[in-house]
């Protein structure tokens, strides 16, 4: 099961002049410019004049199961092992990041991710009121370098996605405004060629258009797999992801076999390992002089460094930007630079929840620059651990500003992991917007008695929600019928069957 839930603290933004000094010089970033580089607002203006006032920071623990393992050519995934961190600024303004956790490809596995939140975080609280380039510096002081890339990430996400509730944007508009919406592909892990082609088949079903295939273990295998995958879905454009699984020959190998079935990959992802700088060069020149085909630096790209030599040797044409690999602020340096030097961008992520995959979504649509999306991350999870936030709709992610979302709290297991009380949840959010109405959705996690206390502490406070919906377990009729009873003649409120009714029969029993 999931750790915990997280809660869409979604707030009116205070519009008092005790605020005029945390908005000062604030403005909205732009689209690209015709230079095709980033014009930078976000990196200079808010963090020059956004005041950041940490009342409450802290990270736990995401752990959640996936459909099926996956396969890549240098690591195989069983589950997802994450760190989710939240904070909180000075007028309530809540910001969550996610910190992927996925050794080798992160150096920092789940333990040490989880001790370096907890010590940011600590630093946060105790720092201050300072500019956020200020904060963001701090940051970056205490996770240095690649080692701690993910970690510094998920902090970085959390305060600017806090940031951008209290100055009233959401981040897809800081980050340009280009679109709210992104289309992504949809990958297909290293599997036997009749699993690739029933999965191909499932994704044509729904819509998908562009299909990413894990190769790199086994060359003839590869081929099988591809050729499988044309037939069950003979429309689609795909990507080749090696994972640094081939050498240069096996890479050259395959795009010939691929010319010759007539087969033109749209992407050719890492075809080498990362530190085969000539072997990447290689494969790139020759995959474009005589196939047509782009080569992707991913693993090979981990700062400004080696996307400096890439663009001093012509070594890829393609920059992968992983949230995980660079840190946010990293994230844009590359892309700048990238765009100023040629190249085009893909945008992709580890394994990780909507928490990750909504930022990185809010920043590829905001920019409106990258030509590949591959943030497919929350189709493979059994479970979604997020309530609201940007919403996944077949290929399709809608990034939901603040705006456009509604006041919904989905409490309980967050809550107890946290140590945070419904009741401290609620308050918070009817401080910040005291005209709201507001539902509790508790998704089965409470019993009959528990439910019924929360409502009695709710009446006492004078917190009256206007729907209490799925109490109680799914299965528990007497639970539901007791608590809807005391509910609805004691205090006056609704309670709503959801999991509860899967049919005439469940809404006859109901």
């Amino acid at each position: 099961m999931t750790d915990f839930l997280i809660i869409e603290e979604n707030k009116e933004r205070l519009q008092s002049t005790s605020k005029k000094s945390f908005l000062r010089g604030f403005t909205e970033m732009k689209t690209i410019n015709e230079t095709g580089c980033l014009p930078g607002n976000l990196t200079e203006n808010l963090k020059e004049t956004f005041i950041v006032d940490v009342q409450k920071a802290e990270g736990k623990a995401l752990n959640v199961p996936l459909i099926s393992p996956i396969t890549a050519a240098t690591v195989r995934i069983e589950k997802v092992g994450n760190v989710a961190i939240r904070i909180e600024l000075f007028d309530g303004c809540v910001g969550w990041g996610e910190a992927p956790i996925l050794p080798p490809i992160t150096a920092e596995d789940q333990p040490l991710a989880m001790s370096k939140v907890a010590e940011a975080c600590e630093s946060l609280k105790r720092s201050p009121p300072m500019t956020l380039g200020l904060v963001l510096g701090k940051v970056g002081s205490i996770l240095q370098g690649h080692a701690f890339a993910s970690v510094r990430a998920g902090v970085e996400m959390a305060l600017i996605d806090a940031v951008s509730y209290s100055v009233g944007k959401p981040l897809w508009r800081l980050f340009g405004g280009v679109s709210n919406t992104i289309t992504t592909d949809m990958t297909i892990p290293i599997v036997s060629s009749v699993e690739a082609a029933q999965l191909a088949s499932q994704f044509r079903e729904k819509g998908f258009k562009t299909l990413k295939l894990k190769v790199g273990k086994n060359l003839k295998a590869d081929i099988e797999v591809l050729q499988a995958i044309r037939a069950a879905h003979p429309d689609c454009a795909f990507i080749l992801d090696a994972n640094e699984g081939y050498t240069s020959t096996e890479a050259i190998q395959v795009l010939e076999t691929l010319h010759e079935m007539k087969l033109t990959p749209a992407l050719f992802e890492q075809p080498v390992h990362k530190d085969d700088w000539e072997g990447l060069g290689r494969v790139t020149k020759i995959a474009k002089e005589k196939y047509g085909v782009s080569i992707a630096a991913d693993e090979s790209c981990r700062g400004l460094a080696d996307l400096k030599k890439i663009v001093e040797e012509n070594l890829a044409d393609v920059i992968n930007i992983k949230l995980a690999k660079l840190g946010v602020l990293g994230a844009l340096e590359v892309i700048e630079l990238a765009l100023a030097s040629g190249l085009h961008l893909m945008i992709g992520g580890m394994v990780e929840t909507r928490i990750a995959m909504g930022f990185a979504g809010n920043l590829a649509a905001g920019l409106g620059c990258f030509k590949f999306i591959d943030l497919d991350a929350p189709h493979h999870l059994s479970e979604d651990p997020v309530v609201k936030g940007c919403e996944v709709s077949g290929l399709e992610l809608m990034i939901c500003g603040m705006a456009e979302s509604r006041l919904a709290v989905g409490l309980v297991t967050l809550l107890q992991a946290l140590d945070v009380s419904t009741i401290h949840v609620l308050q918070a959010i009817r401080r910040a917007h005291p005209n709201c109405s507001f539902i509790i959705d508790a998704k089965e996690k409470y019993t009959s008695t528990e439910a019924i206390q929360l409502l009695q502490e709710l009446h006492e406070m004078k917190l009256t929600p206007v729907l209490f919906e799925q109490l109680v377990h799914r299965d528990d009729w007497e639970g539901l019928g007791r608590v809807n009873q005391i509910g609805r003649e004691k205090y006056g409120i609704f309670v709503a069957a959801d999991e509860s009714c899967r049919g005439l029969a469940d809404a006859r029993k109901n």
